[in-house]
């Protein structure tokens, strides 16, 4: 698949469907416009559909117009409340508002079912006794025409009495459907007796046990657009080759402005998947840990790992409106994040692997507080006070005992940094019993404390830290792609399942955190210092605080566009 550059001089420039839009107000087609945005409640919504959710409202903002949300509900097999109600709070989350426009196709169940039997009066839709494997024989090929079926040519009495039975309950599941008498050889298969209902005889979400019979989404979508007032219905690239159903299902439709279709590229985006099926896969053999796991695509997903709506709304108007798929990269993605929160996160420290630093010139029971920067891109963040001792916790990945010699942090006889405070020298190593290094012992240097003036001496690296006597226990998270292929669509036959990212996770449940994080709430973004971007988990609380990163701190993107 094509990879996807976006340029960024592009930014909010027209694309085609505005030229549509704006072609259609000029010759007076439609007196305004009216989108919606149609889910099927049968699993939590994605990246991809977040990318529509701000196409259709955005493009009922910028015309001035209205946008519906509107459930495709017409399966009751696939369908659960949890999906409408989560669908609902990822809508508001983005940021749009359907005000009083909720609506279901189970709302036109009984309209769309009386034109169902006006079509039947017209001679253009009978009842079908073949099986689903007979009528996919029946069908034809791409390069052959289909066969009519032997029941295409009942009557329209009989057909009207079989349809009012099979609304009755008299048939078995898969026994008959209606299907619109159209062409069976056309070269567009979808028009090739296409079926408009089928037999389902489960208990809907909504309508509970009142229907047997279902209506097809390529029938029930265009009826639902026309009884809303729809006048532009944006779908993705797959359903080019069902625009001509859907014109025809409105054929007999006496409306004076019928909608349009117009079709665009769905997002791909790299390392991941777009399709339910797969991402209910994943959830159903517990491969991720729900909907919401924040490796997962989901908006819920996201969510959880700390996007924000704002740098969601930027990927979605950077990346466009196209006519051919393409892939996105995820760092795209990553880089409007952190074009967001870069702005606005509070600095914090965090330690992952803690390991102790004595200073041994340092008065035993001593404390004093340093001055840190909250947010040096912020002038009005201002600053907090971080507690300085003689006991003190730093990472250990941020000491070598054998060290390169491009490595500038801590080894034996180096100095470096102790970030807002003093500069410090390595002079003694204690390890245990084992030889693992347990203490790393140092001295400071008195005249060298961040802010003070006095010395001008410099080191090349500065690292962070957490005093002993005022750090709290985290439990962090660190989440990565959840795939090691950037385009999982080229695998061919082989099982999506053999290139999940081992470590997608990566779970550090002894980090340690500045005390003032104990006090943070789902809202809040942090920036732990040199370790990236990081928001508190759902499932955190006092007794376990939970950390997710959001997205590290390195940029390749911002690379690109300069």
């Amino acid at each position: 698949m094509e990879k996807n550059l976006p340029n960024f001089e592009q930014e909010n420039k027209k694309h085609f469907i505005n030229e549509i839009i704006e072609e259609d107000l000029r010759k007076g087609t439609y007196k305004k416009v009216h989108t919606r945005f149609p889910p099927e409640p049968n699993g939590y919504l994605h990246i991809g559909h977040a990318k529509s959710i701000c196409l259709n409202f955005g493009l009922a903002l910028e015309y001035g117009g209205k946008c519906n949300l509107r459930f495709d509900d017409t399966n009751p097999t696939k369908e659960d409340v949890e999906y409408v109600e989560s669908i609902k709070e990822d809508v508001k989350w983005l940021g749009f508002d359907w005000e009083d426009r909720c609506f279901y196709a189970s709302d036109y169940f009984e309209r769309m079912y009386e034109y169902a039997e006006l079509l039947i009066q017209k001679g253009v839709a009978y009842v079908c006794d073949l099986s689903p494997e007979e009528m996919k024989e029946y069908r034809g090929t791409l390069t052959e025409p289909g066969k009519e079926s032997p029941y295409r040519n009942r009557s329209v009495e009989e057909n009207l009495d079989l349809f009012r039975r099979m609304r009755a309950g008299e048939f078995p599941e898969g026994s008959k459907t209606l299907r619109a008498k159209i062409d069976m050889s056309s070269p567009n298969l979808n028009m090739r007796d296409p079926v408009l209902y089928r037999i389902i005889k489960a208990e809907h979400h909504r309508t509970g046990n009142k229907w047997v019979i279902y209506p097809m989404y390529d029938y029930a979508h265009p009826l639902s657009d026309a009884y809303e007032g729809i006048t532009h219905s944006i779908c993705t690239l797959e359903f080019e080759n069902h625009r001509p159903l859907y014109d025809w299902c409105l054929q007999w439709l006496d409306i004076p402005e019928k909608p349009k279709q117009i079709e665009f590229a769905r997002l791909n985006l790299g390392y991941t998947v777009m399709s339910k099926r797969k991402l209910l896969q994943l959830v159903q053999e517990k491969i991720v840990d729900g909907w919401d796991d924040p490796r997962m695509p989901t908006i819920a997903g996201l969510r959880r790992r700390g996007y924000t709506p704002k740098a969601i709304r930027k990927f979605a108007e950077i990346i466009g409106v196209a006519k051919r798929e393409n892939l996105v990269e995820y760092e795209l993605l990553e880089y409007c994040l952190r074009e967001d929160l870069n702005k606005k996160a509070l600095r914090r420290f965090a330690v992952l692997n803690p390991i102790k630093l004595t200073i041994v010139n340092y008065p035993e029971n001593k404390f004093e507080y340093v001055e840190a920067q909250n947010n040096p891109e912020d002038p009005n963040a201002g600053t907090r006070n971080l507690k300085f001792g003689k006991y003190l916790y730093i990472d250990a990945d941020d000491f070598m005992e054998n060290p390169p010699k491009d490595f500038y942090r801590l080894f034996l006889g180096n100095e470096v940094r102790l970030k807002y405070a003093y500069i410090v020298k390595l002079v003694e190593i204690v390890k245990d019993n084992n030889g693992n290094v347990v203490e790393l012992k140092c001295e400071y240097d008195p005249d060298t404390k961040s802010g003070s003036g006095i010395s001008k001496k410099k080191v090349k690296t500065a690292i962070h830290w957490l005093c002993a006597d005022d750090c709290a226990k985290a439990e962090i998270r660190l989440y990565d792609k959840l795939f090691t292929i950037e385009d999982v669509s080229e695998i061919g036959d082989k099982d999506f399942r053999e290139f999940i990212n081992p470590n997608s996770l990566i779970i550090k449940p002894n980090s340690l955190v500045e005390p003032s994080l104990k006090e943070a709430n789902l809202e809040n973004r942090y920036q732990f210092e040199r370790l990236g971007y990081f928001v508190l988990d759902k499932y955190s609380s006092k007794e376990r605080i939970i950390f997710n990163r959001s997205t590290t701190l390195k940029d390749q993107w911002k690379k690109k566009i300069k």
